[in-house]
C-alpha cells in the first residue's frame, strides 16, 4: 500500500483528534500513513502557514475547529486544492444538539478548561502513583478502587491509565508468602477488583520480564507449579470475598480499565438503590 498524508488540525492540544484519528486507522491492515499533527490552531494567519504545509504533503485532513470562520477557511482551501476535509465531531455534535436540545458553545479548547474536574483527575494521578504495588495501605478507603492480583498482571499500568480517567486507584501484589494486610478485606467505600490471568501467558510475562532486566528466567517466578500455585490462592481469595473478578489475559489496558469502569458504575448505581454490589464474574 502506498503511503498517504493524514493531516490533523486542532484548535486545543489535539488529543481527541489523534486518538479518535488511531482508532480509525486500527481497522485497517498495513495502512502507511505519515500524520502531520498541527495543534492550537486559533487564528486564519497560523492556518494559512498550515495550509502551505497540506498544499506540499496532499492527503487527507482531519480537524476539530470550533471557530466559524477558521473551519470554513480551511474548507475553501481543500476544496480549491481537491482534498477532503472531515470534521470528525460534527456527527457527535449534532446528535447531542438535537437531544438536549440546545446549540453546542463553540469555545476552541473548552473541554480542557481547568475545572474541578481537572483538578480531580490530577490529585487521582497523585494518588495512584503514590499507592502502587501496597504502599500506604493506610489510606486505601480514599480509594474509588482497589486493583488485587499476583505479580504481572497489568495492574500498575491499569491503575494509571483509569488516574487519568478521574479515579483513584490503590493495588495491591497478591503473593502466597506474604498475605495482604487485614485492611484489604474491611473495605468498605473503594471497589476492590481481582485480576486474573492464564498461568502460560503469566509465565511469558514473566519470563520476558526477567529477560529484560538480564535475569536469569528459570526461578520459581517462572515455574509451572508455582504460578499456578499463585494464581489459584489469589482466585481462592477473590471468590472468597465475593470481588468482581477480571481475566486479562486477551484484553488490552483499555479494555480491562473499561470492564472496569463499567463494574464501578454498576455498583454506584446499585449503591443508590440500596442493593448489593455486582457479583463476581
Amino acid at each position: 500500500m502506498a503511503r498517504f498524508n493524514l493531516h490533523l488540525l486542532s484548535d486545543s492540544t489535539g488529543e481527541t483528534l489523534e486518538m479518535i484519528a488511531k482508532a480509525a486507522l486500527a481497522q485497517f491492515d498495513d495502512s502507511d500513513v505519515l500524520r502531520h499533527f498541527w495543534p492550537m490552531v486559533r487564528s486564519q494567519q497560523h492556518l494559512d502557514r498550515i495550509m502551505g504545509e497540506i498544499a506540499s504533503n496532499p492527503g487527507l485532513v482531519f480537524f476539530t475547529l470550533v471557530n466559524e470562520d477558521t473551519r470554513g477557511r480551511l474548507e475553501e482551501r481543500c476544496q480549491v486544492l481537491g482534498l477532503p476535509a472531515i470534521a470528525v465531531l460534527d456527527g457527535v455534535t449534532d446528535a447531542l444538539e438535537a437531544h438536549l436540545g440546545q446549540e453546542a458553545k463553540g469555545r476552541p479548547g473548552r473541554q480542557h478548561k481547568l475545572d474541578d474536574a481537572y483538578f480531580a483527575r490530577v490529585d487521582a494521578i497523585q494518588y495512584t502513583i503514590a499507592h502502587d504495588d501496597g504502599i500506604a495501605w493506610e489510606e486505601w478507603e480514599d480509594a474509588d478502587i482497589v486493583l488485587a492480583g499476583v505479580s504481572r498482571t497489568s495492574k500498575t499500568p491499569t491503575s494509571i491509565y483509569l488516574a487519568n480517567r478521574g479515579y483513584k486507584v490503590a493495588n495491591i501484589p497478591i503473593v502466597v508468602e506474604s498475605p495482604p494486610p487485614s485492611a484489604l478485606f474491611g473495605l468498605r467505600r473503594p471497589m476492590v477488583v481481582g485480576l486474573t490471568t492464564a498461568s502460560d501467558r503469566l509465565i511469558q510475562v514473566r519470563r520476558n520480564r526477567l529477560l529484560s532486566l538480564s535475569q536469569a528466567p528459570d526461578t520459581d517466578y517462572v515455574q509451572s507449579e508455582k504460578v499456578e500455585s499463585e494464581l489459584k490462592y489469589a482466585r481462592r481469595m477473590f471468590a472468597d470475598n465475593s470481588w468482581p473478578v477480571i481475566d486479562v489475559t486477551r484484553r488490552s489496558i483499555e479494555e480491562t480499565a473499561a470492564a472496569i469502569i463499567n463494574l464501578y458504575n454498576e455498583r454506584r448505581a446499585a449503591g443508590a438503590q440500596g442493593q448489593v454490589g455486582p457479583k463476581p464474574i
